[in-house]
């Protein structure tokens, strides 16, 4: 089955439309701001040609959608993976527009990527490759008009040296261009953990909420790089209960409670958590397993589309977290909110990171730098305020999570349209 990322993005845009026209007198004028949600302002493509180690030149096709810049420059991530594609990184961009609005920090929605396996390629090619998309990128850039950061398979070393072929080409320092920064370069403290802290917050608002108990609260995480280990290491210590962590090649699974850190190390040694469970006495179970476990949460951390209508029925939690981006399709989400299963949103729930790149953008522009205190205590009230505007749409309407957090941001998105007179 082929599934669109940016035809569920579209899908879950229009479904909010009939709570939202209501509301404008002129529904003319909201219809036209929907159709132009539903596309990005400008998509950026070109093919990047470096020349290897070897001597052989190689061609790789870069992107970058901006998709709306109504409420602030364009914000989003850079990835690097052999699955980047226009669809991709369309419908990410989308996501970026409607998670900053869902927040309310004044940015609109970017994302970026190269269509590469950077494991393929030396420092050195990398290094190439990463100017000649930074330096394609160039004048489509800057603090005020499109702000990159990491995403998957991208770091603080990629940022570094995106931001200094950027900064050879405008021929003065700009650090406010790129986030996800080394401290070194006017990176943010609290960034590397960010999206997995800011999830962590949204739990604990929803656990509140529902009186669920930590202790009792029994939780798989689906996906163990940055997001998934920071959100299970953080919710592991506020005493939550992990059961299952996977990677690509399994996960694993004990339904007393896991040691994030030591399972962390154990990975990091050993690579892989098949390997991990081959020399040891923990427990290996599938990816598919992990989904059909009895839990209470359910935080599926890797890429998108990994609940969909083939699996939906399997699915056993009481909740889900979207710690990644897109991974329930439409249809999925169907069933489950027939099986009773509440989604706490992606757009709400890893919207973490881009919070925390938002300060650290503030921080570039004024020169300063916050205390990591300071970071996360701000990052703790922009979550916990957005958790409270959309559980009273939820509770008020009596509609999904999902629905609440669009209907807040695209609302927001389409009257920052109109004040602008941009339909």
């Amino acid at each position: 089955m082929n599934l669109s990322a940016f035809g569920n993005a579209k899908k879950q845009i229009d479904l909010v439309v009939p709570l939202l026209e209501k509301n404008y007198s002129d529904k003319k004028m909201f219809k036209k701001a929907i159709v132009r949600l539903k596309k990005p302002d400008r998509f950026l493509k070109k093919k990047l040609t470096i020349t290897l180690d070897n001597g052989k030149k190689r061609s790789f096709w870069g992107y970058r959608s901006q998709h709306n810049n109504a409420r602030g420059p364009y914000k989003g991530g850079i990835r690097f993976h052999p699955d980047v594609n226009e669809d991709e990184v369309k419908a990410l961009s989308t996501w970026m527009s409607i998670k900053c609005a869902v927040v309310d920090i004044p940015y609109g929605g970017g994302k970026g990527g190269i269509s590469v396996n950077p494991r393929e390629l030396s420092k050195k090619e990398l290094e190439l490759l990463t100017r000649k998309y930074a330096n394609f990128l160039t004048p489509h850039i800057g603090p005020w008009i499109d702000v990159p950061a990491p995403d998957v398979n991208t770091d603080e070393q990629i940022m570094a040296w995106a931001l200094d072929e950027y900064e050879k080409r405008i021929k003065r320092h700009a650090p406010a261009t790129f986030t996800g920064k080394a401290i070194e370069l006017g990176g943010s403290l609290g960034r590397t953990e960010a999206t997995g802290r800011g999830g962590l917050f949204v739990l604990e608002s929803y656990t509140r909420k529902t009186k669920m108990t930590p202790v009792k609260t029994k939780i798989t995480v689906q996906g163990f790089g940055n997001v998934g280990y920071w959100f299970a290491k953080l919710a592991s210590a506020a005493d939550f209960r992990i059961v299952a962590v996977s990677d690509s090649s399994g996960a694993i699974y004990d339904s007393k409670g896991l040691n994030i850190e030591k399972l962390a190390k154990l990975k990091e040694k050993l690579g892989s958590f098949s390997e991990v469970a081959k020399k040891t006495k923990l427990k290996l179970i599938t990816n598919d397993e992990l989904l059909a476990l009895d839990v209470d949460i359910l935080v599926p951390a890797a890429l998108e589309n990994a609940i969909t209508q083939d699996n939906a029925n399997k699915v056993r939690a009481k909740v889900i977290l979207e710690m990644a981006n897109g991974p329930t399709t439409p249809e999925a989400e169907e069933i489950l909110l027939k099986k009773g299963i509440d989604i706490i949103p992606d757009v709400l729930c890893n919207a973490g990171g881009v919070t925390v790149s938002y300060f650290e953008w503030v921080q570039n522009l004024h020169g300063y730098r916050w205390t990591k205190e300071k970071v996360n205590e701000d990052l703790k009230t922009i979550l916990e305020k957005a958790f409270e505007d959309v559980y009273s749409l939820v509770k008020k309407k009596k509609i999904s999570y999902r629905l609440s957090a669009y209907s807040l941001a695209v609302r927001r998105i389409v009257d920052a349209m109109i004040l602008r007179g941009r339909v």
